[in-house]
């Protein structure tokens, strides 16, 4: 009976594991901009890093003003999920950082044009993001 345990142990406890972690990359949107990556798809979860609003094709800040920058931002972020196999559908939780509070009703608009079905339970915060020229950065949490 105990060596029965001792064989039968070892596969109980993998076959219990929690799955492993997957990084999700497509050339979609701007890669990482250090050590991290695009988004992390574990336990059902899809877990998208921040985004500013850089162009996927030169990986350059864009121009433009809260409601350009936001856009994009999502666009990016869109593009993230759809390689993950999500999609903004999915997400569940956002967080928004603003550069300038007094931006938040011009972000808020572009903002409502991506989620239209059931907006995610959403953070917004005044911070400093971490490029000068952007007004606005992302992040989200989706299902897969």
């Amino acid at each position: 009976m105990r060596r029965m345990i001792a064989m039968l142990l070892p596969a109980a406890l993998l076959l219990g594991a929690p799955p492993a972690k997957e990084a999700v990359a497509t050339k979609d949107a701007p890669p990482a901009a250090g050590p991290y990556s695009q988004a992390i798809k574990a336990g059902g979860l899809v877990f998208v890093s921040g985004y500013l609003a850089r162009d996927p094709a030169t990986n350059k800040m864009i121009d433009g003003d809260i409601k350009v920058q936001t856009d994009r931002v999502l666009k990016n972020i869109s593009a993230v999920l759809t390689a993950s196999g999500s999609s903004l559908d999915k997400v569940v939780k956002s967080t928004v950082y603003l550069r300038n509070a007094a931006d938040f009703a011009a972000m808020n608009e572009v903002y409502a044009k991506f989620f239209t079905v059931i907006p995610p339970a959403r953070t917004t915060i005044q911070a400093i993001p971490p490029n000068e020229a952007a007004l606005v950065e992302i992040d989200v949490v989706a299902v897969q």
